[in-house]
């Protein structure tokens, strides 16, 4: 019986015409060759399975080769080749330092660098996963990979190279591996399946090379592992049911139903697709992925970003004909957004499902119930759950007393009225959305501010028969303490760079009471000038974000009682000496004092 050899052994690149993926880096060592210029120390970087180790044992190969060929390839004829390919050469030497990272493994490899070769130009050492490396390990290594002997090369290859130190890396000439393309990674596996005599679909091998995320050595043993599934006839649907792969149709499937506004069938599918034991957020992810392949089909200059076969890319085009670029900006942004929020739901599939609808209502018109707007459904996460308002109890007018009382005492009840009776602000008046035909000027009567306490004490509205009056409207929804603090906070989060302000509209919150006032005590003439001095701007916000442009923040300051007095680091420190005997016995040994 024949040995099996994997695929990824049966079929590694022998010469640089034969490495995928890598050609701009096989011709800068194929002229390095050709002109006899070669660095003492190279440093192969990149993800796994893109050929590093492969291209340093060809390139070890070629250097060493007695007769190379018209096209600069080894030979495979003369005694270095073949002792290289037999595996028996004394001049190619690896080393895996994952397993050998000790200073004794590297002092035993710079003691090897002394001899010269037997046979060939150079003696070249090839050290695998060079990462691995301890610190004392690379530091051992230094001097003689900065000056080794004229006839030793050292090829260094990682797959993390932001774990080797810089002084390894200023002592090499450094080549970054790119991942295999799609494309690529599907003509090499057809090539392959020729070469085995297996049948294998386009769409199969797509999706093994998407699979393989661009790494040439996972797609051939994924496809190894299906050549054995299938009995050597690798489909598209086994390829999907072996590997676990969701299905794009399904994809497709959806955004037909989004564009036609059926959010029920758009449950049943998802609800398919979780039986089938696939993640919610891998969908969410891959159906952000197809409206951005959708995107990208739109356009004829931008198709080729798209990495699929043939068949994919038609059926791609033909369904973003029916996608407005308003669809799909909007589609891709509402997928972001669930796939940020996804850890942090605590009900994740309704989280999936709410997206869902919201998919499913874009670009649907406007519609009219109970005569009402309906719009789409709002971000998930909006304000906090309604709370009842806490309304305190009307301002208590001046006794007959205070009405007479002395002329020297007039200033400071004044002042004691003008801080617990808050003042009414002018509404404000909506922006006009239409142009409005404008009215000749009315002589109007000149309103003071004793004409106004008049009016209002005999119940008359000084505005009444305004005519420019008349037409602004006055939002005045209701709120509740909950909408309050959520808009207190909102405010907060907009202005970091004011840190004060920020620290004490944390510590302080507003109360909701009767006659839309908001009454935010403070303990601190500092603080309460700092609030005072954003009032204006904190109702705007407040106005906007409630809805209601009769707001008005109203501020009182009380001075703390003795219990609530902030104690003193030291006078905390002698409270508890007087009650802690241990506390004082500590502090007499040890002579402590708190200063």
């Amino acid at each position: 019986m024949e040995e099996y050899i994997v695929s990824a052994r049966k079929y590694r690149p022998a010469t640089f015409r034969s490495v995928i993926g890598q050609h701009a880096l096989t011709t800068t060592l194929k002229n390095a060759i050709v002109s006899n210029k070669l660095a003492h120390a190279y440093l192969f970087c990149g993800p796994r399975g893109v050929g590093k180790t492969t291209c340093a044992r060809i390139f070890a190969k070629t250097i060493n080769c007695l007769h190379p060929t018209k096209e600069h390839e080894a030979c495979n004829e003369c005694e270095s080749c073949l002792a290289f390919n037999e595996q028996r050469s004394y001049n190619i030497h690896e080393l895996d330092a994952a397993s050998n990272n000790s200073v004794d493994d590297i002092r035993t490899l710079t003691d090897q660098v002394r001899i010269p070769p037997q046979v060939g130009k150079y003696k070249v050492y090839i050290i695998d996963e060079v990462h691995m490396l301890s610190q004392s390990a690379f530091n051992a290594f230094l001097k003689t990979l900065e000056e080794p002997p004229a006839h030793t090369i050292f090829i260094l290859a990682t797959t993390e190279k932001y774990k080797i130190l810089p002084t390894i890396l200023s002592r090499c000439q450094t080549y970054d591996f790119n991942r295999i393309t799609q494309k690529d990674i599907v003509e090499h596996l057809q090539y392959v399946a020729e070469q085995e005599q297996i049948s294998a679909d386009p769409e199969a091998l797509s999706v093994i090379a998407q699979k393989a995320d661009g790494g040439m050595r996972d797609a051939l043993s994924i496809f190894d592992q299906l050549a054995s599934f299938t009995g050597g006839k690798i489909t598209y649907e086994q390829v999907i049911q072996n590997l676990n792969v969701l299905d794009f149709d399904y994809y497709f499937r959806m955004t037909d139903l989004f564009l036609a506004h059926k959010v029920g069938e758009c449950m049943i599918i998802f609800d398919e697709i979780l039986n089938k034991g696939f993640d919610a957020q891998h969908f969410i992810g891959g159906l952000a992925s197809h409206f951005r392949d959708l995107l990208v089909a739109h356009d004829a200059f931008t198709l080729k970003l798209l990495d699929c076969s043939d068949a994919i890319k038609a059926r791609y085009m033909e369904q973003a004909k029916l996608c407005s670029d308003a669809f799909l900006f909007a589609a891709i942004e509402i997928c972001n957004e669930c796939d940020m929020q996804y850890k942090q739901s605590r009900n994740k599939r309704l989280l999936v499902e709410l997206t869902l609808i919201r998919l499913s209502q874009l670009g649907e018109e406007k519609k009219k119930v109970t005569g009402k707007e309906y719009r789409p459904i709002e971000p998930i996460f909006s304000q906090a759950a309604e709370s009842a308002v806490h309304v305190r109890p009307a301002p208590v007018q001046k006794t007959a007393e205070q009405k007479t009382a002395p002329k020297g005492e007039i200033n400071q009840a004044s002042q004691a009225t003008s801080i617990t009776q808050p003042q009414e602000a002018p509404p404000v008046a909506p922006f006009p959305t239409q142009n409005r035909v404008q009215q000749p000027k009315k002589d109007l009567p000149k309103i003071t501010t004793i004409s106004l306490r008049a009016s209002r004490a005999k119940g008359v509205d000084p505005n009444e028969g305004n005519d420019s009056q008349a037409t602004q409207t006055v939002r005045k929804k209701s709120y509740t303490q909950a909408d309050l603090e959520f808009a207190w906070r909102e405010y907060v989060s907009d202005k970091p760079e004011e840190y004060h302000l920020s620290e004490v509209m944390k510590e302080f919150i507003p109360v909701a009471e009767a006659n839309n006032t908001v009454v935010l005590t403070l303990y601190n003439q500092i603080d309460e000038k700092l609030i005072q001095e954003h009032n204006s701007s904190i109702c705007q916000f407040l106005r906007e974000k409630l809805s209601n442009d009769q707001i008005i923040l109203h501020i009182e300051r009380k001075e703390l009682s003795d219990d609530q007095k902030i104690f003193t680091q030291k006078e905390k420190f002698e409270y508890l000496l007087q009650n802690n005997e241990a506390l004082v016995k500590l502090c007499d040994r040890f002579k402590l004092r708190l200063y």
